[in-house]
């Protein structure tokens, strides 16, 4: 553009809007979606006087270009000298970016004017815009922005850049994601899903390239999902609306493991770098320095994120200087290949888009720096879980506990790669190494794993560490040993459970460690608890107490303390059972335990409940106990208590309470994997049932638990508990004799095994037992009790049951799978958390969706993993829509 030809555009009062889009405004091939708002609020911005330099920033392929021409457009009949438009995407040398601009306008270099004085002169006092495009890889030229707009007093200068410009004057635009539908409240409707600007596209785009594409109730909720794992960035969901020539909506998420493979062949007018996603990520990349190209790679080790000391950390792994760090990290989020996020506690967390991170993995590999970046990011997760382990007991362990579960996603990351096998760990050294540290990672995470539920995972971690042939010293392998029969003793008593804590007392001993000995002689206590030998418990933990005294750990006299209250409860001898958790709820709150203080408060109240005083005081116990660990997100121990009311409500007459109390337990219970541990609270359920008629479901649910007690050999008290209500039971319906038989092998298994019926139950019992007695006549009656008397609990139910074999397990459930598919392995809870991971949804949206927490959700994605025999998201979902789940 001349200036006789800008001068004479300034003399016109209405431009000719067509000749100059034409002239210097590329056309749009499609329409702009979704940027109203961001079209009204930048137009508004630059016709503002003192709005003279505005920058659209944002990461490769938002529609920062798109969305800068349309404000451009919108502003034709503004800016009577002109619009011009400057592309600079083939530019990489910042000394040409004025010779562009001069072009742009036909302005010529001449005489001995410099060119920024020929520009300034060419523009003048006209009324313009000039738009610049793709400014991020020549930023030193943004140094003349100053000195033209200082000497034109009209002009406004609209760029377009992945990174700010930072010179005087100028405004930045963060242009935002399209915007996406809410994950909480997913419609599966068809026709609500284009009136979010994300999907419109997905779905322009797949009908411009498949005519007969239409939005469905079936693929409705997979468009929605595609569009949200690609955070709304339009490039990507153009990308992927391109594989909708080969793959369906359902298909193409569940692909997304490998999502830079998928997001390829954009349309031939887009630039070479936007084909890809990978080619857009690496524009972006390779206007990065050496040093932050580096930092960029090895922070890609980190999965969900990490915080600026972790960051600092791996540069430091990374050979990069430590004071270059913040301002490499700062040049990142700039560049907007990282984000970031405030957390509760002040401290910022650096995150990744998946997309970008799957490139800086792949960055890593070809610069041969993987294996390194992954042992320096494993180094890191273990100091930090041996420095944070002695913090998790104790005043500071909520926010303690919450650091690490922060950093889940890099734990699990880091356990990943220490046990992996391949031809680069064939060193039997490098190996023992590995494993020394998967062992010291899991011992530092125990009380984590423990207390927050997520003890399957660690155990499995523990077991395959182990397994391993590798030679480890004696105290790790010890505490190691302790810690696997312990999360064991919780979630997976077929194991040999005293086999491990008697292998580790035994190493223990050979090292001489005290502390390892009592924890050892705890655990041995405890599976003598679980197996009803309530003797030689009683000794173990005396002498764990004992050797504790002498050490003066006052939390592990608590903790035994409390274990010894539980058997001797069972006992029957409750006085003693009461000192016992006062002198352990003395020492706990003297530690300031929140955790366990809230577990004695339930120990206290269940004591209150089987001895039938004072029930209001056991509610309240009860109430303060489940408060305690639902404040601490604790599901595993709030189970018990949450139950516990149920039956406290039972016994209050409100049934209809005390129903919802114990169904909710009993699901919570059964998700996180401790079913044998809520045997009491599926009789209560039995009990309920009964008085409320339903005797076939009762019967069926004593029969149910007996047989999983009986097969696990475990809480015989339990077991005549059941065999005592089954009796009740088949004594309403007429069966006196039934009864006696089985009265009678419960009778001889307590005595056996020295505990007394609980007195809650006391009363009921013998005014059931008089009945049934009367019923079938004083002699029949006694002569089937002494047969019963005889009779293990086994032989007992068979002769009751002659028709079965032994309790074959009847599930309440209204409906289940077919058993000849592997899908009948799922819980109902399992079906929908499959289903729902199918649709692409993450683990926070599945919790929401359900109402559980997440670590909920992540307790079921192991489970159902091990069930189908799948090691990945992607697999489970493919199976999935093979079972038509969705």
């Amino acid at each position: 553009m001349t200036q006789q030809h800008m001068s004479s555009q300034q003399t016109r009062s209405e431009p000719d809007a067509d000749t100059v889009l034409l002239g210097h405004l590329p056309m749009p091939l499609t329409p702009l979606l979704g940027r109203e708002r961001e079209l009204t609020q930048l137009s508004d911005l630059l016709r503002r006087p003192a709005m003279r330099l505005l920058t659209l920033t944002g990461p490769g392929g938002i529609g920062k270009t798109c969305l800068g021409l349309a404000v451009a457009r919108e502003l034709l009949p503004d800016f009577a000298g002109g619009v011009s438009f400057v592309p600079l995407a083939a530019i990489s040398d910042p000394d040409f970016v004025l010779p562009a601009i001069a072009q742009a306008l036909g302005v010529r270099e001449a005489g001995a004017d410099s060119l920024l004085v020929k520009l300034q002169e060419a523009i003048g006092d006209q009324c313009f815009l000039l738009l610049l495009d793709n400014f991020e890889q020549v930023l030193p030229a943004a140094q003349v922005f100053p000195l033209l707009l200082a000497a034109c007093p009209c002009l406004r200068v609209l760029v377009t850049s992945r990174a700010a410009l930072r010179v005087p004057g100028e405004q930045e635009f963060l242009v935002p994601p399209l915007a996406l539908p809410d994950p909480m409240q997913l419609s599966q409707h068809a026709d609500s899903l284009t009136q979010y600007a994300a999907c419109a596209l997905f779905v322009q785009r797949a009908q411009a390239i498949t005519l007969d594409f239409q939005v469905t109730e079936a693929n409705a909720r997979a468009i929605a999902e595609v569009c949200l794992r690609l955070d709304g960035l339009p490039l990507a969901i153009e990308l992927a609306a391109a594989r909708t020539r080969l793959l369906s909506p359902q298909a193409l998420l569940a692909r997304f493991d490998h999502r830079l493979e998928v997001l390829t062949g954009g349309t031939r007018h887009m630039p070479a770098r936007h084909q890809t996603l990978r080619d857009t990520i690496a524009w972006s990349y390779h206007l990065l320095t050496s040093q932050e190209q580096r930092l960029f790679r090895w922070l890609a080790i980190f999965a969900g994120g990490c915080t600026l000391e972790a960051a600092s950390s791996i540069a430091q792994a990374a050979n990069l200087a430590s004071h270059t760090v913040l301002d490499g990290v700062s040049t990142l989020l700039e560049n907007h290949l990282l984000r970031q996020e405030e957390q509760p506690d002040g401290e910022p967390r650096l995150l990744m888009l998946e997309t970008i991170r799957e490139f800086g993995l792949e960055c890593l590999v070809s610069n041969g720096e993987l294996e390194t970046a992954c042992l320096s990011h494993a180094a890191y997760f273990l100091a930090l879980a041996e420095d944070v382990a002695p913090y998790v007991r104790g005043p500071e362990q909520g926010r303690r506990m919450a650091q690490l579960e922060r950093e889940q996603e890099n734990l699990r990351a880091v356990f990943s790669f220490l046990l992996a096998e391949g031809p680069e760990r064939a060193n039997q050294q490098e190996r023992r190494n590995q494993i020394e540290w998967t062992l010291r990672l899991c011992v530092a995470l125990f009380w984590f794993w423990f207390m927050r539920g997520f003890g399957k995972e660690g155990l499995s971690y523990l077991m395959q560490a182990l397994s391993e042939y590798a030679s480890v010293g004696a105290a790790l392998r010890a505490k190691a040993l302790e810690m696997a029969a312990s999360l064991a003793f919780v979630y997976a008593r077929h194991l040999p459970l005293e086999q491990m804590a008697q292998e580790s007392l035994a190493l223990y001993r050979e090292v001489g460690d005290p502390v390892g000995i009592a924890n050892s002689l705890y655990r041995l206590g405890t599976i003598d608890r679980i197996t009803s030998r309530f003797a030689q418990a009683d000794q173990r933990l005396e002498d764990a107490i004992a050797l504790e005294k002498e050490l003066g750990n006052r939390w592990m006299q608590a903790r035994n303390a409390t274990e010894l209250a539980r058997i001797t409860t069972e006992e029957g001898r409750y006085e003693r059972a009461q000192a016992l958790l006062c002198e352990s709820l003395a020492l706990y709150q003297s530690l300031g335990d929140e955790q366990v203080i809230g577990w004695v408060y339930y120990r206290q109240a269940r004591l209150l409940f089987v001895c039938q005083q004072d029930l209001p005081r056991a509610r309240a116990l009860a109430e303060q106990g489940l408060a305690s660990f639902q404040q601490q997100d604790n599901a595993l121990h709030s189970v018990l208590p949450l139950g516990l009311l149920g039956l406290i409500r039972l016994e209050q007459g409100d049934v209809q309470a005390a129903r919802l109390l114990l169904e909710e337990s009993l699901a919570l219970g059964k998700q996180i994997g401790v079913e044998t541990d809520i045997i009491e609270l599926r009789y209560g359920l039995a009990r309920l049932l009964a008085m409320q008629g339903d005797l076939t479901s009762a019967r069926h649910l004593y029969r149910e638990s007996l047989a999983l007690l009986l097969e696990h050999h475990l809480f015989k008290e339990q077991i005549a508990a059941g065999l005592e209500g089954l009796a009740a039971l088949e004594s309403r319906q007429g069966a006196s004799l039934c009864a006696a038989r089985l009265w009678g092998s419960a009778e001889a298994l307590r005595e056996a095994i020295g505990t007394p019926m609980y007195p809650i139950y006391r009363a009921e019992y013998e005014r059931v037992r008089a009945l049934a007695c009367a019923q079938a006549g004083k002699q029949a009656f006694t002569a089937t009790w002494v047969e019963g008397r005889r009779m293990t609990p086994e032989q007992a139910l068979a002769v009751q049951y002659p028709a079965t074999k032994l309790l074959p397990p009847v599930s309440l459930s209204s409906v289940e799978s077919p058993p000849s598919s592997p899908l009948a392995k799922l819980t109902r809870r399992e079906q929908e958390v499959l289903r729902l991971l199918a649709e692409g949804l993450s683990n926070v949206q599945i919790a929401a969706r359900l109402v559980i927490s997440p670590r909920t959700v992540e307790n079921h994605l192991t489970s159902l993993y091990s069930k189908l025999q799948v090691s990945s998201r992607t697999a489970a979902a493919h199976y999935a829509h093979e079972m038509h789940l969705l």
